[in-house]
Parts: C-alpha cells; sequence; structure tokens
C-alpha cells in the first residue's frame, strides 16, 4: 500500500480490530471507559508473541540479565523519591466554550482545536493515579498506582544482584503494566491511560556507560526489525535538551512511522546514577555495588530501554495492513512476520466427507502439539476461507482433500506470494517450522 493511502489505516484498524477479535473497547456495553481497551482471542495471542520474543531475546539468551515482577503498588516515598510526585506533572488547558481538555503542548495557538472556543490559562496536572490503602480514605493512606515499572528495579537493584549473584555489567528486566492519567489520550492503543510496559535497567561502571548505551541503543532498534517492521518506517531520533527528562543525561527515541505521523515507540536513556543516588538518599539505605576484584565500591550507571507493549502491537497492526486484489478481487491482509502471527496455520478439509475432516483435524492437532496456534475451519468455499485468513494474518493455509486421504499429502498455501505446494503429511511439521523460525525472516 502506498505511503499517502494509509491516512485511513487507524479507522480501517480500529474496524478491524473489533471484527476479527484483536482489539476490544473496554466496558463496550456499557459506554465504554475512556482510552481503555480489551485485547480479544487474536489480539491477546499477538501480545504474547511481542513479550516472548522480548523476554527471550532480553533476558532467556543472555547470562546477563535476570528477570523480575514488581508490585504495581508500592510504599509512596517511592514516588517522592523517584521524583514522580513532584515533577511526573504535564500542562493542562481547559475550553471554556465545550470544557474539553489538552495538555498545552499539544495544541497550536490560543484557540479549543475542537470548537474554537478560548483556552484557560496552563496548570499543572500530576500524572499518577492516587488510590487509597486500607478502610480510611486520608493522606497517610494514600498510595499511587505505578506510572512506571522501573522503580520496583530500582529499589530491588540490591536484592536481585546478591540473589542470582550477577557481577556489573548486568541488567533486571520486567515485563509490567503502568499507569498514567493522561490528559490527551487517542489513536487507538497508542496513548490509553493503562498500558504494558517492557523495561531494561542495564546497571553498568560509569567509565562504561557511553559505550552500553550506544550498544543498547542499536540492539533494540534491530529487535524490531527482527519483528518485520519495515526498515523505512524506523528511525533513530536524539532528544534535545529542553526535552530530556529529569532523570536523563541523553535519550534517543526509536521511532515508527505511524499513519498519524512519526512517534516514539520506545526509549533508551542513559539516567545516570540519579535513581539509585535518589533512593540511597531518602531510604537511608546503602545500596551501593561492591566490586569483589577491585573492591570499588560506587553507585552503577544505568542505561535504560522502555518500550510499549500496546505500542509494538499497534505499529505490527499498522506495518503489517495491506489490500490488494486477486483476480480483480479486493483483499484486505496483514503481513505479518509468520513467528509473530497470532494464528501460524489454518487447516482445511476441501469437503466434509471421505475422511477429509478427521484427517484435517488430526494435522491441527499435531501442529498445536508445538505450540504453534492453529485453527481448523470447514465453513464456506476455499476462497472464502483464504480470505478470513489473509485478514488475521495467518501465514500458511493447508488444505486436506481426497488424494491428502489416499497418499498423506498435502497442499500448503502461502498468505504473501499466494504460491501452492505439495507435501507429505510427515514432512508439514519441518516445512513449517523453517518457516516459523525469526531466524530465517528478514525485515
Amino acid at each position: 500500500m502506498a505511503l499517502e493511502d494509509r491516512s485511513t489505516v487507524m479507522d480501517k484498524l480500529t474496524s478491524l480490530g473489533k471484527r476479527k477479535g484483536f482489539i476490544f473497547r473496554s466496558s463496550e456495553i456499557y459506554g465504554g471507559l475512556g482510552s481503555t481497551w480489551d485485547y480479544g482471542p487474536l489480539g491477546v495471542e499477538l501480545k504474547r508473541s511481542v513479550t516472548a520474543s522480548w523476554w527471550s531475546e532480553i533476558v532467556s539468551k543472555r547470562e546477563d540479565v535476570v528477570g523480575m515482577d514488581a508490585a504495581i503498588l508500592m510504599n509512596p516515598d517511592v514516588w517522592k523519591a523517584s521524583g514522580h510526585v513532584g515533577s511526573f506533572q504535564d500542562p493542562l488547558v481547559e475550553c471554556s466554550k465545550c470544557n474539553r481538555r489538552f495538555r498545552q503542548d499539544h495544541v497550536e495557538g490560543d484557540a479549543c482545536p475542537e470548537c474554537g472556543g478560548e483556552l484557560s490559562d496552563p496548570r499543572m496536572f500530576n500524572l499518577m493515579f492516587k488510590t487509597f490503602i486500607g478502610p480510611v480514605e486520608d493522606e497517610g493512606s494514600v498510595a499511587w498506582l505505578r506510572p512506571e515499572t522501573a522503580q520496583g528495579i530500582f529499589v530491588n537493584f540490591r536484592n536481585a544482584q546478591e540473589a542470582s549473584r550477577q557481577k556489573i555489567p548486568f541488567g533486571i528486566a520486567q515485563i509490567g503494566k503502568a499507569f498514567r492519567n493522561e490528559i490527551t489520550v487517542g489513536n487507538f492503543i497508542f496513548r490509553s491511560r493503562e498500558f504494558e510496559q517492557m523495561e531494561l535497567e542495564w546497571f553498568c561502571h560509569p567509565d562504561e556507560a557511553d559505550q552500553w548505551f550506544e550498544y543498547w541503543l542499536q540492539a533494540r532498534f534491530d529487535w524490531y526489525l527482527s519483528m518485520g517492521v519495515k526498515k523505512e518506517r524506523l528511525r533513530l531520533r536524539p532528544h534535545t535538551d529542553d526535552e530530556l527528562a529529569h532523570y536523563a543525561k541523553m535519550c534517543h527515541d526509536v521511532e515508527y512511522e505511524f499513519p498519524f505521523g512519526w512517534s516514539e515507540l520506545e526509549g533508551v536513556a542513559h539516567r545516570g546514577t540519579y535513581d539509585l543516588d535518589q533512593h540511597i538518599e531518602h531510604s537511608g539505605k546503602d545500596i551501593r555495588y561492591l566490586d569483589p576484584h577491585t573492591h570499588e565500591k560506587y553507585v552503577p550507571v544505568v542505561i535504560e530501554s522502555s518500550g510499549g507493549v500496546d505500542r509494538t502491537v499497534l505499529t505490527l497492526l499498522a506495518d503489517a495492513y495491506d489490500e490488494d486484489k486477486i483476480g480483480g478481487d479486493e483483499r484486505v491482509l496483514l503481513r505479518f512476520a509468520p513467528h509473530i502471527a497470532p494464528i501460524k496455520a489454518a487447516v482445511f478439509p476441501l469437503v466434509k466427507r471421505e475422511g477429509m475432516p478427521e484427517l484435517a483435524r488430526r494435522i491441527v492437532e499435531e501442529l498445536r502439539g508445538r505450540s504453534w496456534n492453529s485453527i481448523y475451519d470447514e465453513g464456506g468455499s476455499i476462497g472464502r476461507r483464504y480470505r478470513r485468513m489473509d485478514e488475521v494474518g495467518t501465514p500458511f493455509c493447508i488444505t486436506v482433500d481426497g488424494e491428502s486421504v489416499e497418499d498423506q499429502t498435502v497442499t500448503v498455501r502461502d498468505r504473501d506470494t499466494l504460491v501452492q505446494v505439495r507435501i507429505a503429511i510427515d514432512s508439514l511439521v519441518d516445512y513449517l517450522a523453517e518457516r516459523l523460525d525469526p531466524r530465517g525472516q528478514k525485515s
């Protein structure tokens, strides 16, 4: 699809998401809740592909990264020490006519972008969700839903390091929910108030921080390519001095060219020693690292990689969306890289007789036994079944016909090339395994 045709992709993805079971509006039968979303049967499979790939690449394949899962609720002093209580704020303006509220930096000019009314003077608005612990709602029971997963890692730095016997440099990784009371939301699941993060905090010696920053910047960019994202729609953008977060010495964003423009997918930040310094000061606990070889005791520098699960899902959907024609008929399809497709294969009996359904179901069971999400479909013509699978991004369709029952061969159709090959059922697992291996796929 040509780039100029992508302006309507977001509307099409929202419609496709609901119709095919990727993403639903949360609480829809009650009118929904502002910018919250539920992942349906196919959406959760795509989301799991994203998190599984990230965890494999960041944790499972490395000896120098360990994982953890910190609580969403933390001692409120954590957020005071981190600067979130005092600094995690956005300027809010309100329209005097329609009462809509906007982030000041998201509005051009002095008029309301919705109705043209006059906007109020900006006031600062804290983005954290406040809640209360216990039966009494007073200042002594205030707690916050975490706005990021990173602080759970920082306050556990010493615990995780000693328990895993890791030596600097090493990393701690986490995937988890975070919550931000965003003023301006939108663009489907790009910006929402409840979201999921994939974060790595890499702890290193100050003298090696710059080289590790460059290493992780390139590694994270390359990961998106490994997920099948088109290289021409990705870029690295350094932050200017006036947009750096209060904790960052430098930061680059991995950006994707969404249908609504270039926007952040992931940030890679040089956080210096800010976070650990703050927690040492406010907690009174010495969590510095003692080098067992040099006996140097120091606060490690942190290089952070922070990516959004939901934004990655949206990127994969937007990047994969395509429309073409087959024999004059229009076709909508999602060109997912095979290894991240929600459904890896669909198996069709050509007709519902002569042993074809039974053989098709046995093939589905075998593929599912390999942990490849596969489905059986006998409804409608073969052409219609192909179109259903193309629309949800299934890379391979397998047809069982009369010959299959006799000679134990099937026809495998490729979603992108439309090429159909006849192979033995005994060779089917190896055939698919080669094509579902991410190491053999190119962006």
